[in-house]
């Protein structure tokens, strides 16, 4: 079987990117962006190599940290929390779940991301104060 090029893998997987693996669509990226991995690379100042890059791109790798993901969308002007979802990390919640939800529980639903890093539920405590220490990191911007 040839080896698919990354043109060939990212125009089969329409341009929807919605549709795209995280590395897919960090391959469209920097292809629309016309860097070269080695440029990416230089961009990060060596912080992600164009190897580890091309890993990514061909979805060897796909869950990369979140400080990668960071940096990527620094570099390539995409929104990070973009790249947190295609990466797993956070999940948009669809409105029918959303509305399963709030049914069961007398507090509206007040956002459309839930945290999948922990391996249980959060708690509605817990939810709460995460959403106080972003709201704190935030203002320090």
């Amino acid at each position: 079987m040839p080896k698919k090029t990354i043109k060939s893998r990212v125009s089969a997987a329409k341009d929807n990117d919605s549709t795209l693996t995280l590395g897919q669509f960090l391959a469209k990226t920097r292809t629309e962006k016309q860097m070269t991995l080695r440029q990416v690379e230089d961009a990060t100042d060596k912080e992600i190599s164009n190897g580890y890059l091309s890993q990514l791109e061909n979805d060897k790798i796909t869950k990369p940290s979140p400080h990668v993901l960071h940096t990527l969308a620094e570099v390539y002007d995409v929104a990070y929390d973009q790249l947190m979802q295609k990466a797993g990390y956070i999940t948009t919640r669809s409105p029918e779940s959303s509305i399963k939800q709030s049914s069961k529980q007398s507090k509206p639903q007040q956002h459309g991301r839930a945290a999948t890093f922990a391996e249980e539920a959060l708690t509605e405590q817990e939810e709460d104060q995460l959403l106080e220490y972003l709201a704190f990191l935030r203002s320090r911007k």
